[in-house]
């Protein structure tokens, strides 16, 4: 792996219907994604073109369709669909996300629980 930059992406929000409990996913509640993205950017740097790299604007949109779409119970499972569809662009070689559910029905006093996921592309499959 030549990985030797990163494209991070934080505080990503969008509303969906994730939980384990019925009035989380009829109420629905605000998610934060963060994203680190390793990959070689000197491609890009050189012809300054945006298709030389990954546009993180539709990724942003790309991401937010996926925590509005369709609801499931964990952040596990949405942190591995996120990452799943941002491995679909082969020039990533490494991938950390963090769903955030700040809102999350806990009964003590607390900030934030998230989940992060790593991926590391190893010559296969990621």
């Amino acid at each position: 792996m030549s990985t030797a930059d990163d494209i991070t992406l934080t505080g990503l929000v969008a509303f969906g219907h994730h939980g384990v409990f019925d009035f989380e996913r009829e109420n629905g509640q605000e998610f934060a994604i963060d994203l680190r993205l390793g990959l070689v950017t000197s491609t890009a740097a050189a012809s300054d073109d945006v298709a030389d790299t990954v546009h993180y604007g539709e990724l942003a949109e790309k991401v937010v369709a996926i925590v509005e779409g369709d609801p499931v119970n964990l952040i596990e499972t949405l942190a591995h669909r996120i990452a799943d569809a941002v491995l679909e662009d082969a020039r990533i070689e490494s991938l950390d996300v963090t769903v955030h559910k700040p809102h999350a029905p806990i009964a003590a006093q607390f900030r934030d629980v998230s989940v992060t996921v790593r991926r590391r592309r190893t010559g296969g499959p990621a």
